[in-house]
């Protein structure tokens, strides 16, 4: 009899675990928790919000219930796969028994049941149910693929590929990973237990890269423009007494992964920074002109725009500057795409979301896709997959008044471009001086495959572009 009963318990009490939401990342700290124990949640909610060393993110639990036990405090630091959260997923049918003992924790992918229909989307790609009525019963069966997904996929993984009947089954992290990729969970083939969609079955349905290309998440970079305000995000915490002659500031998510990134891409890749002077009077009447323009309308214009614009047309007159390094296959790994960064200071530190295939995007479209990173920036959201597969970076110190520098390379990029303030100053134009607008571009490049030559054609792309903008028109 005390067997029934222990059993009886263990079924009430489903465990949620900390999910891995930046695809390899080890840990996450709990920023924030919306819930606490006796609270009434329901599939798709969002219960806490969390940072890893990428980006904060919001995370949903994946089953109705009651809260019973949050079993780490705000601010703890807690490793992929721990159990975060007990719920009680069948209230009122007995005295309730200690999750952590009644229960054994279940496996990410077995906690996600079938979402119903009408969900909202969140951030990590789960939906909010209208209502919490009914929950359909996950599906055993499995049908066979259309034959086209089927034999595509199946031999891009070598085994039987089945897919569900209804929805297809995935955990939030993955959802949010076919979302940002543009992948229709509905044509992958999943190969984890139970029909369970898995990442590496996201990226096979993706267009098939070669394994070297694939650069490195990038982490930091130097400041660009519209850094956020501060108060936007809670401070970190600080070790301090009354009267004390030091402040200790705990290093950790996101300034933990900036100082290791910044470290091992100056001791990993030889650096050259290049640097010129360059009037830019006429993209700025240029930049004048388009925010007055009917076609810009909705979209914010301002020198960045152009700036990027003339990097993407340099870029595409040099292509051997878009690429990156190999060191396990010693190889130069060629990028035919642009995903450009634009590095964004933010509250939790400095982080660099690119544009995803920006080289193919119309001016129209290149200002409302740097509206929405610098928005999503600001607001603290950007997502890890943002911040994945970037091949260059632009950061603009200038909007500091900082006249140049000289960035650091984000890890498994080739270069990065630094813009420094425009300011108006005494200019030799047409044989007179006159008041001029100028800046100073600096490129950082990668000695190792980017020699003094093509990266000074580069940088003086861009700076030609600048000084003549209608080379946007006669070099693209």
């Amino acid at each position: 009899m005390t067997t029934m009963t222990d059993t009886s318990n263990a079924a009430r009490f489903r465990e949620f675990k900390m999910p891995d939401v930046g695809e390899g990342l080890t840990e996450a700290e709990i920023l924030k928790w919306y819930v606490q124990a006796g609270d009434t949640v329901t599939d798709g909610q969002v219960v806490c919000e969390v940072e890893t060393a990428k980006a904060a993110v919001e995370l949903p639990i994946p089953f109705d219930g009651v809260v019973h036990e949050l079993r780490f405090p705000e601010g703890t630091t807690v490793d992929v796969g721990q159990v975060i959260i007990a719920v009680d997923v069948a209230p009122g049918s007995g005295d309730a028994a200690p999750a952590a003992a009644s229960a054994p924790a279940a496996e990410p992918e077995a906690a996600e049941p079938e979402a119903p229909k009408g969900r909202q989307p969140v951030l990590v790609g789960y939906g909010v149910a209208e209502s919490s009525t009914k929950r359909r019963a996950r599906k055993g069966a499995a049908t066979a693929v259309p034959a086209a997904a089927a034999a595509i996929q199946g031999e891009m993984n070598g085994h039987t590929t089945v897919v569900p009947e209804s929805r297809p089954l995935a955990k939030p992290p993955v959802r949010k990973l076919a979302k940002d990729l543009g992948i229709d969970l509905a044509t992958v083939v999943p190969t984890g237990e139970g029909g369970i969609i898995t990442r590496e079955d996201v990226h096979a349905a993706a267009t098939p890269v070669p394994a070297q290309a694939q650069a490195p998440a990038p982490t930091a970079a130097p400041p660009v423009a519209e850094p956020a305000p501060a108060a936007e995000a809670p401070a970190p915490a600080v070790v301090t007494t009354v009267g004390a002659r030091e402040t200790r500031i705990p290093v950790k998510g996101v300034r933990k992964a900036i100082a290791q990134a910044m470290v091992g891409s100056a001791f990993t890749a030889p650096h050259v920074t290049e640097f010129v002077t360059v009037d830019v009077t006429r993209t700025m009447k240029l930049v004048a002109e388009l925010k007055e323009d009917k076609e810009m309308a909705g979209v914010r214009v301002n020198p960045l725009l152009l700036i990027a614009k003339a990097l993407l047309v340099a870029i595409k007159r040099n292509p051997g500057v878009n690429a990156a390094w190999d060191e396990a296959n010693q190889e130069i790994v060629q990028k035919h795409y642009v995903n450009l960064g634009i590095a964004a200071a933010t509250p939790r530190g400095l982080i660099v979301p690119n544009i995803k295939d920006a080289h193919e995007q119309t001016l129209p479209q290149l200002a409302a896709s740097l509206g929405e990173l610098v928005s999503t920036a600001r607001e603290g959201r950007t997502s890890p997959a943002a911040m994945a597969g970037g091949t260059v970076t632009i950061t603009n110190v200038g909007v500091f008044g900082v006249d140049t520098g000289t960035p650091i390379l984000n890890p498994g990029e080739s270069a990065i471009l630094a813009v420094g303030a425009i300011k108006l100053q005494p200019w030799v134009h047409k044989g007179k001086v006159k008041p001029r607008q100028v800046t100073t571009l600096a490129l950082s490049f990668d000695h190792r495959l980017v020699d003094g030559e093509l990266g000074s054609k580069v940088l003086a792309d861009v700076a030609a572009i600048l000084e003549q903008p209608k080379r946007l028109i006669t070099w693209a």
